[in-house]
């Protein structure tokens, strides 16, 4: 049979497989296994990557940094750290029109920091800072557009898993791609607090004024915080200053957390277990995932349908700036229906080679780009994941009040993607510097 055409019908059948439940990461390894088995007429060997793939994740070195980082950010929820820095916010700016919600976004990055999953910084502001602008009157729209928008730092501002799991399926340097998030985390930031003024100056009634915290309250806040700012201090200076390598990074912020948590009586015995086996069932995912991507595209390099989908699309003469955007749209839609990390490892054997060698981009930029447009479809109707996260934490609050408060969100994110793929010294100009 011809390979390509057996790599479509491989491709094909792992969506089928998706659509009728199979997790992501069997459904990637069935589909892998079987093509395999008929290219090479050897279905031991096909057989066989489940051990070697499986084996190959467990003992990799980069992999080992991704149930770090999801245990810190666990610890950092557990202790209270994950709110310290929204507080400061609010004593700082929560007195004027909009500073609630500005606090919120500024709360996100923080907090997306030092766990690095959006996901957890959705669910985890929802609870910390909803509350607190319900009791100030802020519309419901604009506080959970607020949350679910800002949430989306958790996966750009390093250190960020999927930053990570990036770096490992296209063998490029984590560090670089982590100084890279940076520049394009500010950006997301400031260009989500002009969003907020905007919509707060036409319509002032969303989110009124609330009282101004004295000097010895805000004074208080901002020495409550130091925990916080400890663990990222450490992380970054560590990392960024060649302390640590990324490994010794992510351990040195286990601990901190950890111990914070000890030291604020919210770690017993109980909470421990529970903590660390809601980490373990989020790593037997991810592990689970990029196993099942790892024999996939095993299957599909026996193919040659990348370096096909490169010249077909070469020969088209399209200018390069063009199917960029065409790969952002599609990468919209796909964060919408999938998971972020599936959208990326399901799409990164046809995709990578495609921008890097066809097009010639450099793959940092590209990591950046991806990670990006996979975060806005996470707020994109009609799913968006992260809408229905926060959705989850407050089921009292409809869904299409959630989407009507992303709007203003989504406008900025599409200028914010147009910006990194206009000028993409955003992403890769601090990378080149140090």
């Amino acid at each position: 049979m011809d390979p390509i055409f057996v790599g479509m019908l491989g491709f094909a059948g792992m969506l089928v497989l998706i659509a009728l439940h199979v997790p992501i990461g069997i459904a990637m390894a069935i589909a892998g296994v079987i093509g395999f088995a008929i290219l090479t007429g050897n279905p031991s060997a096909a057989i066989a990557m489940f051990g070697t793939e499986t084996a190959g994740a467990i003992s990799s070195p980069e992999l080992v940094i991704i149930p770090m980082f999801l245990l810190m950010g666990a610890f950092a929820g557990t202790s209270g750290l994950a709110g310290d820095l929204y507080r400061l916010s609010n004593a700082l700016i929560g007195h004027r029109k909009g500073g609630l919600a500005v606090a919120t976004v500024l709360g996100c990055g923080g907090f997306g920091a030092a766990c690095g999953s959006s996901i957890a910084t959705t669910a985890t502001m929802a609870r910390i800072a909803l509350p607190e602008m319900e009791s100030r009157k802020y519309a419901q729209s604009l506080g959970t557009g607020s949350i679910a928008a800002g949430g989306t730092l958790g996966s750009l501002i390093p250190p960020s898993s999927i930053m990570l799991i990036y770096a490992f399926l296209t063998e490029q340097f984590v560090v670089d791609l982590f100084i890279a998030g940076i520049l394009p985390g500010l950006l997301t930031i400031g260009i989500y607090i002009l969003a907020i003024y905007l919509v707060v100056r036409r319509n002032p009634a969303l989110a009124p004024a609330g009282s101004r915290a004295g000097w010895g309250e805000t004074a208080r806040v901002a020495v409550s915080t130091w925990g916080i700012i400890l663990v990222i201090a450490i992380m970054t200076v560590g990392l960024y200053g060649g302390i640590f390598t990324v490994t010794e990074a992510a351990a040195a912020g286990v601990l901190v957390t950890m111990l914070f948590a000890f030291a604020r009586g919210k770690l017993d015995l109980a909470s421990l277990r529970r903590t660390v086996a809601e980490t373990a069932y989020s790593v037997g995912m991810l592990y689970t995932i990029l196993i099942g991507a790892h024999i996939f595209s095993n299957f599909i390099t026996l193919t040659h349908l990348p370096s096909a989908l490169v010249n077909g699309i070469i020969s088209l003469d399209l200018a390069p700036l063009a199917v960029i955007l065409m790969l952002a749209v599609m990468y919209i839609a796909l964060g919408a229906i999938f998971d972020s990390i599936a959208a990326m490892v399901i799409t990164l054997p046809f995709v990578f080679p495609l921008v890097t060698v066809g097009l010639g981009y450099d793959p940092i930029w590209w990591g950046i780009v991806m990670i990006v447009v996979i975060e806005i479809g996470m707020i994109t109707p009609p799913i968006g994941i992260n809408v229905f996260v926060m959705h989850g934490v407050r089921r009292d609050i409809p869904l299409r009040t959630i989407f009507r408060g992303i709007m203003p969100f989504l406008g900025a994110d599409i200028v914010r993607l147009l910006l990194i793929i206009l000028f993409p010294a955003i992403a890769i100009w601090l990378p080149q510097t140090m």
